[in-house]
């Protein structure tokens, strides 16, 4: 399965909450590919009456959001388990090892999605380079915390970030295709204080 033309695509997630000896983990759910996460049905979402109604922990909403790369490599199976939420459909995408119930931003989360993301060359990423050299590519913009904050926004970014020291926000055109690949390892992903997500870029990749 490889869905394209996915840059600035909108979507949603339910994040469904359980705690074990390890600590919280949630399984995610996404509208990608089933529907656009519309706002009427969006908006009428309660976190705690998903909680119950699904025997979790908590129930986490994490949404609306934009693709970034454009296109996604990942093995579904032949029956991909779908879920409803407040009639949003959603297909099960991840689990997530959460740093805690209430992750902080810039600090990284265990994802096992199981998926290539791929940037096509002559398109622009959007980087945070950490002071210990690992570079970190925005997958997904949001409007969790700036329900206006849109694509033609991210090149200026830096100057709205509240980032760590050391810390650097970059725009920049990619001269070759870049694939963030994880299909057999874990990902490592984490927010901005705007909760845009990014993907750890690693050596292999």
């Amino acid at each position: 399965m490889a869905p394209t033309q996915m840059r600035g695509k909108r979507y949603g997630e339910v994040l469904l909450v359980s705690v074990g000896p390890d600590g919280p983990q949630a399984t995610v759910y996404n509208t990608f590919g089933l529907n656009d996460c519309p706002p009427e049905l969006w908006s009428r979402l309660d976190a705690e009456v998903l909680a119950k109604d699904h025997g979790a922990a908590a129930a986490l909403l994490n949404g609306p959001r934009y693709w970034l790369m454009d296109s996604i490599e990942k093995d579904m199976g032949t029956q991909p388990e779908v879920a409803t939420f407040g009639g949003l459909d959603m297909l099960r995408q991840a689990t997530v090892n959460l740093t805690s119930m209430n992750p902080a931003p810039y600090l990284p989360n265990t994802v096992n999605r199981n998926a290539v993301f791929v940037f096509e060359a002559g398109k622009p990423v959007f980087e945070l380079l950490a002071p210990d050299g690992n570079r970190w590519v925005m997958q997904t913009w949001s409007q969790v915390v700036d329900a206006a904050l849109a694509y033609d926004d991210l090149p200026g970014l830096a100057a709205r970030l509240r980032l760590p020291e050391g810390w650097h926000y970059q725009p920049r055109t990619l001269d070759e295709e870049l694939r963030i690949d994880t299909s057999s390892q874990a990902a490592q992903v984490l927010q901005d204080d705007l909760t845009n997500s990014y993907s750890l870029l690693a050596e292999n990749t």
